[in-house]
């Protein structure tokens, strides 16, 4: 994976596609140059027919379909460049957009929810493709039915073109006129789709939270007062692009109007002949439809621009770790020390000027009460945050000079909040896995699983291993849902593993189990353990005490206890919870 990212523009986009677009101009260019021949075929078979030349009309007849047989194939050739050009350009967007949202770190993700990414991931994505399909194709033809149209019009009749053209000057006018609107409508009606589906989806992914406060009357009131903003943008751009077409229609028909009552004084007077009549309003009737198509167009320009500008927000954005690396990917032993890192998130220092060493295969414990910044620690250590340059070192490399594909492959972090993806207990384990349904994933996977202390959890869900376990792992416990992620580290099996609070949803014998697993598994391998628990972290090599992003004190257990300070207080405090919890156990028996 490299970090290298440039941001696509509509300029770039569309040249990225132009040898499509290039054949899709020029079969429209034969498409119109057909159309206006089957003009001139048309007149002179009436003026033919007129005078009883059946040569002259037959000829004519033959030429007709022959140039019908050119503009249905060059018609149909049009569409398959321009559309799939439009398509393709969707689908390199698509990718793009995951690519950056890959790269982003967590202050974006502060500020922009899921529903909002979602809604433009979807919705914005259409718009640009439509912009880039239908849009270009009817523009570009615009133009040359004009050219072609033009050309016989002006040869039949310039009196006659320029009355049939005059309302010409309404339409653009109508047209810049309300083309501006459409686009800030459409950016409100996108903006309340996607204020609306980050509603859905938080409700969604906090169903049992709304449930168990009774909150669902107060969030059904809360979805309607979004969803009717989105329906109050969506009608207003329905009403606007609804007067669109009819306005662009009626402004057209006038030139209709003037046609006939001229055209036929034309006629009348012998000025012009009844083939150049028929095929002046041929020609009339080839430039009604890219006029209201000139409408449609407009709109679908707008909203496509302006879908493209909600994508370049993301594609814009700032990315906080950047793949710059200045060496080889290289096997990884396992060092890591830290040297006077500070961390600021939001203008608040979270983390001052801290250093610790952890030699490779060995185990270190960082513990410390809620808020003084062992999760920061934890995330600058996997390079999840940005630290200063050379303030967090692997095997004696500032972790910036690694790639980041060997550095993430090989320094593996389990996050304190355990995420499943909304697929099979099986797929969670195996994730890392290129085909996690080959044939040995299934013992690897029940390794891990035992490991984990939660295989016979698994064997008691309705379809063990494969069962779902629905979004975010809503069908589980918090504790199953924590072992199950531990699994998942447990089977990648990085050289270096940091372990966020893994133990914060499991109960004290379960606790011990998956301690003495990580013990058996911490042979060859730097493990660094965030706790709050002295159970857990008296089984470390080493101990890191911090408070208010600060490190206190570091040692061994036994060190540690013997001297006053923050740990021997913890030490205590929890010797004394456990002795009150298990006299509590004693009453309840008798």
């Amino acid at each position: 994976m490299t970090e290298s990212f440039v941001a696509p523009t509509l300029r770039s986009t569309f040249l990225a596609n132009r040898k499509r677009y290039v054949l899709g101009a020029a079969t429209l260019a034969v498409f119109q140059v057909a159309m206006n021949r089957i003009d001139w075929s048309s007149k002179h078979a009436i003026d033919a027919i007129v005078v009883s030349d059946e040569k002259a009309s037959g000829l004519a007849v033959y030429s007709l379909l022959a140039f019908a047989l050119v503009a249905f194939v060059t018609r149909v050739a049009s569409r398959w460049f321009i559309f799939n050009a439009g398509r393709d350009a969707e689908y390199h967007l698509r990718a793009s957009f995951l690519r950056k949202l890959h790269l982003l770190g967590t202050s974006f993700y502060r500020t922009m929810g899921p529903g909002e990414i979602m809604s433009r991931a979807t919705n914005d994505l259409v718009q640009v493709r439509l912009l880039l399909g239908f849009g270009v194709l009817n523009v570009i033809n615009v133009g040359f039915a004009f050219a072609s149209a033009l050309q016989v019009m002006v040869s039949i009749s310039p009196k006659l073109t320029l009355a049939s053209l005059a309302n010409v000057p309404v339409l653009v006018l109508l047209t810049r006129t309300i083309g501006k609107q459409l686009y800030g409508r459409t950016r409100e009606n996108q903006e309340a789709l996607g204020a609306m589906s980050s509603m859905v989806q938080s409700n969604l992914a906090g169903l049992r939270v709304v449930r168990g406060f009774a909150l669902d009357d107060h969030e059904m009131r809360r979805f309607d007062a979004a969803n009717k903003r989105y329906v109050d943008a969506a009608l207003a751009l329905a009403r606007l692009r609804g007067l669109f077409g009819p306005a662009v229609g009626f402004a057209s028909a006038g030139g209709f109007i003037v046609f006939f009552w001229y055209g036929a004084q034309l006629l009348t007077a012998k000025e012009i002949s009844g083939g150049d009549f028929f095929a002046f309003w041929f020609a009339l009737g080839r430039l009604a439809w890219p006029m209201v198509a000139l409408g449609f167009s407009v709109s679908i320009v707008q909203r496509g621009r302006a879908a493209f500008d909600r994508l370049g927000e993301i594609f814009r954005a700032t990315v906080e770790v950047v793949d710059a690396p200045t060496i080889e990917a290289r096997a990884v032993r396992g060092d890591l020390e830290v040297r006077g890192l500070s961390v600021s998130i939001g203008g608040r220092d979270i983390l001052r000027d801290v250093s610790l060493r952890v030699p490779a295969g060995t185990s270190l414990a960082i513990v410390g009460r809620t808020g003084s910044g062992k999760s920061t620690l934890a995330q600058a250590l996997s390079r999840m945050v940005p630290a200063t340059p050379g303030t967090v070192l692997l095997d004696d490399v500032p972790l910036e000079a690694w790639p980041l594909n060997t550095l993430r492959s090989s320094l593996g972090y389990l996050q304190q909040d355990a995420f499943l993806f909304s697929t099979t207990v099986h797929r969670n384990v195996a994730f890392c896995m290129d085909d996690p349904d080959a044939p040995e994933a299934e013992k690897l996977v029940h390794d891990a699983l035992v490991s984990a202390q939660v295989a016979d959890d698994v064997a008691l869900l309705p379809d063990g291993v494969e069962t779902v376990v629905g979004e975010r792992g809503v069908q589980l416990s918090g504790g199953q849902k924590q072992r199950i992620a531990l699994a998942r580290g447990l089977f990648w099996g990085p050289k270096v593993m940091v372990l966020d609070d893994p133990f914060s949803a499991v109960d004290a014998r379960t606790e011990s189990a998956i301690l003495q697993t990580l013990d058996d598994a911490k042979a060859g391998r730097t493990l660094v353990l965030i706790t709050h628990r002295i159970a857990a972290a008296s089984r470390c090599d080493r101990i890191v005490v911090l408070d208010e992003g600060r490190t206190v004190a570091e040692g061994t257990h036994d060190e540690l206890v013997r001297v006053e300070g923050p740990y021997k207080r913890f030490a205590e405090e929890q010797r004394i919870a456990e002795e009150l919890a298990a006299l509590a156990d004693i009453e309840v028996a008798q």
